[in-house]
């Protein structure tokens, strides 16, 4: 044997390649198995930049334990207390671990954003291949419409959080002054934003529902009061501080953007030309109209006149069978 026929012999076959993109249950799980370890894997470096970003300051940034605790920090002086001495603003820590585990915990939600590219990317690239081409467009455009969003909610969560603290932290500084633990400064300020960014989607939602047809712009239109009444409520019990002035923004916020995905779906129902069929505004007893077809939409139509049938195929190429009639 020569080497080129070992060569040839021992040569791994390569895999063909799926043209339909049909995978097995086995591949859909390996695929997801896949994508699952790169995400983590990003993660967790995203969570290791995030640590040490907490208390250092990389590429000329401010660290990130100084921007969140900027807000407590802005209150007057004597409004907070003092542990140093110094007049420095530091939280108050209470646990032999807590400091380390709050570093941690803030660590991995900045590097849950910071790796968020890469997640996100894999996300979208397992579900696409199961997605036609207008589908795969709409879903790129719904993904980053609601990143944007949520981003847009948690940047004004933490300008509010200052007006918050203000109201709440200097409500009897004459007697009293402000010592916070950093894991319920952190636990507040976290929840607000994320409160912030997944109240932001309530838009989204509503805009997603009218363009798959469930919600229609006639439906709601009359019942803004309704809506905006809900969303103050929603507002006062979703804001984790009780102040009012968080509890404004939001239910503002919510209110305007909710107009606006109304808007849209006024704009969208209009695009596509969609009216209110006249048998929805008829009374529930009202008997039907005898000189339309049926449901009421158009008047009855003569019976056409009758097509002629296409002549069979011609069978003459094909094998005849044997004529008997001689024989008998």
């Amino acid at each position: 044997m020569t080497t080129e026929q070992k060569r040839k012999r021992f040569r791994f076959k390569k895999k063909p390649k799926n043209e339909t993109g049909e995978m097995s249950l086995v591949e859909h799980l390996q695929e997801l198995r896949r994508r699952v370890i790169i995400s983590l894997l990003a993660l967790i470096v995203g969570t290791i930049i995030g640590f040490i970003w907490y208390q250092s300051a990389p590429f000329g940034l401010m660290p990130l334990g100084e921007i969140l605790r900027g807000p407590y920090c802005s209150l007057p002086q004597e409004s907070r207390a003092d542990f140093s001495g110094d007049g420095q603003c530091r939280l108050l820590a209470t646990g032999v671990f807590e400091m380390f585990m709050l570093r941690l915990k803030v660590g991995a939600l900045a590097g849950a954003v910071l790796s968020s590219p890469v997640w996100l990317f894999q996300i979208w690239e397992f579900i696409t291949p199961g997605l036609l081409k207008n589908e795969r467009r709409w879903t790129f455009v719904f993904v980053s419409i609601a990143v944007s969003l949520f981003v847009a909610g948690a940047i004004l969560a933490y300008f509010v959080v200052h007006f918050g603290l203000s109201f709440l932290l200097t409500i009897g500084d004459e007697f009293q002054a402000a010592a916070l633990t950093g894991e319920r400064y952190f636990g507040f300020l976290l929840a607000l934003l994320l409160i912030f960014g997944v109240s932001f989607e309530v838009p989204l939602f509503i805009a997603a529902l009218n363009i798959i047809g469930i919600l229609e712009y006639d439906a709601i239109k009359g019942k803004r009061r309704v809506i905006i009444l809900v969303l103050f409520v929603f507002a006062a019990f979703m804001t984790p501080g009780q102040d009012p002035f968080s509890m404004v923004v939001l239910a503002l916020s919510l209110t305007l953007l909710v107009e606006m995905a109304l808007q849209f779906c006024r704009w969208n129902d209009k695009r596509r030309n969609r009216e209110r069929p006249e048998w929805m505004d008829l009374d529930d007893e009202a008997s039907s109209s005898l000189n339309t077809g049926p449901g009421g939409v158009d008047a009855p139509q003569p019976v056409g006149a009758p097509v002629p049938i296409e002549p069979a195929a011609d069978f003459s190429n094909r094998r005849q069978r044997p004529d008997f009639g001689d024989v008998l």
